[in-house]
């Protein structure tokens, strides 16, 4: 695949809903009990976790097509190469990224398996590792743009 030019209004209307989704999640009630006591805090963290991880995934993988030339990618590969491309940097936030995207796949593919009580850590430990990929695509995508 042939470099292009990275669209940064796609990327900000990804990165927008990844911000939208994240305030939502903000929402949902902090203590245990109260998040596990109606389904509908569950219902609601596993949609907006799905659809921050597939925006995150779906910008990544824009930004590898435009500006390293590197054609469509499942989303485990594309967090894999992201990382080595240094759109996200940080080991420990570069793993993060790759967790995040096994997890979407578990959410889409493999949902039985996913636990309330794993939804409800993600919504209260894990947001601050979205934002972060978040912040670094939303660079990555600024500095490509100027190439």
């Amino acid at each position: 695949m042939t470099r292009g030019r990275v669209d940064l209004k796609m990327v900000a209307d990804r990165l927008s809903l990844v911000d939208r989704y994240l305030g939502r999640l903000r929402q949902l009630p902090a203590a245990r009990d109260e998040f596990l006591a109606d389904p509908r805090n569950v219902d609601s963290a596993e949609s907006l976790i799905r659809r921050a991880l597939e925006a995150l995934l779906d910008t990544a993988r824009h930004l590898l097509a435009k500006g390293f030339g590197i054609a469509a990618l499942e989303y485990r590969e594309i967090a894999r190469v992201a990382v080595e491309r240094q759109l996200v940097r940080g080991e420990e936030l570069g793993e993060a990224f790759r967790r995040m995207a096994g997890f979407r796949i578990r959410l889409t593919h493999h949902y039985e398996e996913v636990t309330d009580a794993e939804l409800f850590g993600i919504v209260n430990e894990r947001l601050g590792d979205i934002q972060a990929v978040r912040e670094q695509l939303a660079e990555t995508a600024a500095a490509l743009a100027e190439k």
